[in-house]
């Protein structure tokens, strides 16, 4: 929508009399003056802008005019939100939240042997990572219904990038030793963008861009459950459809086993038939949630009483019992493992955080409630710090998981606990009961619960939205697909940047002219019945002027005035002597923007045009003072609307009009 020309900036105003067509009329225009608001204190006005950049919430404000015992007991319960709402927690919420850990109990454990093979590590490291990091985020996490554990792109993400670097069958001990790394340096760079409040750096990789990540990463996982689904032993290492497919079908004459293929197919047709129940049905919402567990105990029961796995079919076989061990001595401090962990964590940790702030919002704004991102970031990067202590990898929110959570009736974040219990169980006395688990139903539990990823509708209504956006998402897609997790991250994170220079180096300018019946002057694109001003050419700038753009404005606003001439001098039309630039979109000049401006008025000089400028805002006024470039053109050609510019340039034409 076109910005109001009709804002006033300032309380008081100034006005001036402008004699209109006749001489001696008694009739005068009153022309508000563009006032220039009171100068800043240096200090302060460095200090609004660090407090809008970083504190723009006002995350102090509960500690105004507090005493001194109340703002300590204020901090702690800002860093352990728990405080808070353990206040008023009931014995009603607690039901509500212990039915809905029960149930994201039952799809996260199957869930977690899968994750945990998808990054290359034995199975317990999964359940590991949906017991302690879990606690930790129930201590400090704002969200009421977001559910931790390992999920699946981050965990298609930390395998592929760790077994560059080390080959998880040949130096197993070594590939965990730098999982446990690359866990640490994500906890860290997630902690410390919330610390900093630096939380708005994750906005720069786009909603189109995450859609394509997502969706490629979900095929990049399915394509890599055909090796545990088709009962393939030796399988690529390389991620790419071409390379996928090329193993796939190299072993099709000997490596597939058939009684897999019936195993993996039977219940995957189960469980997708399941979620189907769900998505129809919601008061079903808990039959797609523990199907994934009935799958496992089913398929187990029936691979031991056969004995299937001595006709081929691979099974999970050993999962350790107990809980987490330590491996705070695992991390690697110092050696050639610990840059690259640090450069796995990096990527790992901002992918995962990117994840979990977008789930935990989603469900805030469903249930009403105010989402600090700052502090789920500090608290996702405390529970992955603790969990790389702790033999865990890299955990954040699951949307699957959290769904469940949200429609089970969840509260409060202790279902996130009572999960964690029944993990805490299952490590302790169930593992062994996973033994005859054939993998093939883990590939179909991952290929189940990634499918959602892949959305249609959204690449779809991206498309109709904006073409570029749709080239990102489809850029990054193809990227992830045709060549790896990386590269398709990486052209995610160019195109996105590329928008925005984009964006930044070429804004939009536009003609306005004057819609009937009225003193508002539009673009005339979207309103083509607004006429121009015989004489005066008006130009919007729909952007702030910098060094990235201002040669650019300047050469766009000329360009516009040399085809408004020539369409002038064709149609013989009196030509153009006045260009008013409307400025109030322009929120921020630099000293290359008003050097722009000076160019430009000189240029026009030579033309015999007139510069007029329209409603700039206070932090332009004060620059084109400062920089004398107001003295340059004159007071009399700064106006506060568009119509009181035309009305100075034009005021017979404008009757007319």
């Amino acid at each position: 929508m076109d910005p109001s020309t009709e804002e006033v900036e300032t309380k008081h105003v100034d006005i001036r009399p402008i004699s209109s067509s006749q001489p001696n009329s008694q009739d005068e225009v009153y022309v508000h003056k563009v006032e220039i608001p009171p100068k800043q204190n240096l200090f302060v006005e460095f200090k609004g802008i660090v407090k809008e950049t970083f504190l723009a919430d006002d995350p102090l404000r509960p500690f105004k005019n507090q005493p001194r015992s109340r703002k300590f007991f204020l901090g702690i319960q800002a860093v352990f939100p728990i405080i808070e709402w353990a206040k008023d927690y009931n014995f009603t919420k607690f039901r509500g939240d212990l039915i809905a850990g029960l149930t994201i109990a039952s799809l996260c454990i199957p869930q977690d042997i899968g994750y945990a093979k998808l990054a290359n590590l034995d199975p317990q490291y999964g359940l590991y990572s949906s017991f302690v990091p879990p606690l930790v985020y129930a201590l400090m996490g704002s969200s009421r219904d977001i559910a931790i554990g390992p999920v699946a792109v981050v965990s298609l993400l930390l395998g592929t990038l760790l077994q560059d670097e080390i080959d998880p069958k040949k130096n197993a001990f070594e590939y965990r030793r730098l999982a446990f790394t690359a866990t640490f340096f994500a906890g860290i760079t997630q902690a410390t963008l919330g610390i900093f409040r630096l939380g708005f750096l994750i906005d720069f990789l786009s909603h189109a861009a995450i859609v394509g990540f997502m969706g490629g990463a979900a095929i990049t996982i399915t394509l890599q459950q055909l090796k545990g689904f088709l009962g393939i032993k030796n399988f690529t290492k390389k991620s790419d459809i071409v390379s996928v497919m090329k193993s796939v079908f190299k072993a099709a004459h000997h490596g597939w086993n058939w009684q897999t293929i019936v195993i993996g197919a039977s219940f995957l047709s189960f469980l997708l038939f399941t979620k189907y129940i769900g998505k129809k049905k919601r008061n079903l919402f808990w039959v797609p949630a523990i199907a994934p567990l009935i799958s496992v105990v089913i398929s187990t029961f029936f691979v031991f009483i056969t004995r299937a796995d001595k006709q081929g079919v691979q099974i999970v076989k050993h999962i350790e019992k107990g809980i987490n061990p330590s491996s705070v001595d695992k991390i690697y401090f110092s050696g050639e493992y610990l840059i690259k962990g640090l450069r796995i964590g990096v990527v790992a940790g901002l992918i995962a955080l990117t994840e979990a702030v977008a789930i935990g919002r989603t469900f805030a704004s469903m249930k009403d409630y105010q989402l600090d991102g700052n502090k789920e970031m500090v608290a996702l990067g405390t529970m992955n710090i603790v969990g790389s202590m702790t033999s865990c990898f890299v955990a954040t929110g699951s949307f699957s998981r959290s769904a469940v959570n949200y429609m089970a009736g969840c509260h409060t974040a202790v279902s996130n606990i009572v999960m964690s219990c029944v993990v805490f169980l299952t490590l302790e006395f169930i593992t062994p009961l996973f033994t005859y688990t054939p993998n093939a139903i883990l590939a179909a539990i991952i290929i189940s619960a990634v499918i959602s990823l892949i959305d249609i509708q959204a690449a779809s209504l991206i498309w109709k939205i904006d073409k570029f956006d749709f080239v990102a998402c489809m850029g990054t897609f193809f990227g992830v697909v045709f060549y790896s997790v990386e590269i398709g991250l990486l052209i995610a994170v160019s195109i996105s940047f590329a928008k925005i220079l984009l964006q930044v180096t070429r804004p939009r300018t536009a003609i306005l002219g004057k819609v009937p019946r009225t003193n508002v002057y539009r673009n005339i694109q979207q309103y083509p019945k607004a006429t121009k001003i015989p004489g005066v050419l008006i130009v919007r700038v729909d952007s702030a002027i910098y060094f990235s753009n201002s040669n650019y404005i300047k050469e766009r606003i000329l360009r516009w005035l040399t085809n408004e001439e020539e369409a002038k001098k064709a149609a013989n039309e009196p030509r153009i002597h006045s260009l008013i630039v409307e400025m109030s979109p322009v929120t921020d000049i630099d000293t290359s923007g008003i050097h722009a401006l000076e160019e430009l008025y000189k240029s026009l000089q030579k033309r015999d045009v007139q510069l007029v400028l329209a409603n700039p805002g206070p932090v332009v006024i004060n620059k084109l003072h400062a920089s004398h470039f107001a003295n340059l053109i004159g007071d009399d050609k700064m106006f506060l609307t568009v119509a009181d510019a035309v009305s100075s340039c034009s005021p017979k034409l404008v009757e007319q009009v």
